[in-house]
């Protein structure tokens, strides 16, 4: 999977749990948190949804690396590789 379908994939299953957020406006420095006003529950669902879609476990201490666009789509590319 590239960097750009992983990229697609991680916005479909956020705005999936975040039904509000429109995935054209998201940008890939915003926040989960902080720019997104996602909350630990909406943090709890993304991470599940991202083990069933990539099958990768996100364990509480890799958050940090799940926060933003950014960081997410190279994380879930070395964790799937």
């Amino acid at each position: 999977m590239t960097e750009d379908e992983i990229r697609v994939a991680f916005l479909k299953e956020l705005t999936s749990v975040a039904p509000d957020l429109d995935p054209e406006t998201i940008a890939e420095d915003d926040h989960l948190q902080d720019d997104l006003d996602l909350d630990s529950m909406d943090i709890l669902n993304l991470v599940t949804a991202l083990h069933v879609r990539f099958g990768v476990d996100v364990a509480e201490p890799d958050y940090p690396k799940i926060a933003t666009l950014a960081s997410a789509v190279p994380f879930l590319a070395v964790r799937m590789g």
